[in-house]
């Protein structure tokens, strides 16, 4: 007992699981991220060789031509509107639930007193949904401007206003759209004066085949870009310019362009679709009469404010007068 309590030896042991366990922790961690990092690089690897090998595959063994042929026929189908109903006839138009859908909410749209008549939208539509894609040329910007251009998806739709800051708005919220200012000599008020001096040089400066470009005529518009008179147009729409004042240009210049430019196109049996939109006021109405004629008016797509009319031309344009009406005064007077 006494041998207790002398000096003591105290020997520490040092604790072999917490020295080895936590070294062999941090060693088995670098080794297990190692292994996934090389891991991932192989895998990575692979997916690229694999990709590479379909690339390769695909460009060395291309699809059968048939199987080329279908895909080509199914896409054209579908863009084109193929089928009954569809847009365009198959040529690359809008598809024809689409060309559908648009005239109808622009139609409903119509109702507001700003907007053209849902029955007159309609009218145009059909006359476009016939026809498009196609050259279609406009006189007048307005609420439509967007729903025309886009009927016509496929085709070139030229737009024509008096109003060039205007042509500019429309130009920067639409980009691609094809827009030029004219300016117009005309107004209302000259309309009766205008009207006489065109019919007494019918068959000369006001002929109804010539080159605008050229024209001595008043009513002639000759100051566009010179590639627009070379144009083929197939639809031309009449929806400006202005016309509700005495002061107002009018749409005598528009309505005489229109039946020159469908009368002087080359084409054998060419024929093109104008429409002059607020029918029902004197002008408009009169100078449709004139330039545009009463046997070449449908009935079927015109309603009260808007007039229809197909002028031939080609070999079939009538050259000393614009209508037959008139084609035979004259010919009884000189005889």
């Amino acid at each position: 007992m006494k041998g207790l309590s002398g000096p003591k030896l105290l020997v520490v042991h040092p604790s072999s699981n917490k020295t080895v366990g936590g070294a062999g922790s941090a060693a088995m961690a670098v080794l297990g991220s190692r292994r996934r990092m090389w891991a991932v690089l192989f895998l990575a690897g692979f997916a690229c060789v694999s990709l590479g090998t379909m690339l390769c595959a695909a460009r060395d063994h291309p699809a059968p031509p048939v199987a080329g042929r279908r895909m080509a026929v199914s896409v054209s189908a579908e863009v084109g509107g193929g089928g009954e109903g569809g847009g365009g006839g198959g040529r690359g138009g809008l598809p024809g639930y689409v060309f559908d859908a648009l005239v109808q909410y622009a139609a409903a749209a119509g109702n507001s007193t700003a907007s053209m008549p849902g029955p007159d939208v309609r009218a145009i539509a059909a006359v476009l949904k016939r026809r498009a894609p196609c050259n279609l040329l406009v006189f007048g910007l307005g609420g439509e401007t967007p729903l025309w251009r886009a009927l016509n998806y496929g085709g070139r739709t030229v737009f024509l206003d008096e109003n060039q800051y205007y042509v500019s708005h429309l130009e920067g919220r639409h980009p691609g759209l094809e827009a030029y200012d004219v300016v117009y000599t005309t107004t209302v008020r000259e309309f009766p004066d205008l009207l006489d001096a065109a019919r007494a040089a019918r068959s000369a400066e006001c002929r109804p085949v010539q080159n605008l470009l050229y024209s001595d005529c008043r009513l002639a518009i000759n100051d566009l870009p010179n590639h627009l008179y070379d144009v083929a147009w197939d639809i031309i729409l009449v929806d400006g310019p202005r016309g509700y004042t005495a002061s107002s240009p009018g749409r005598m210049s528009a309505i005489f362009t229109a039946g020159v430019l469908a009368r002087t196109r080359a084409e054998h049996g060419a024929e093109t679709d104008v429409l002059v939109h607020d029918y029902e006021r004197e002008v408009e109405r009169a100078c449709s009469r004139e330039f545009l004629c009463e046997e070449n008016r449908v009935e079927e797509t015109s309603t009260r404010s808007l007039a229809h009319f197909v002028v031939p031309g080609g070999a079939a344009a009538r050259r000393e007068a614009f209508c037959a009406a008139a084609a035979n005064a004259a010919t009884a007077t000189t005889q």
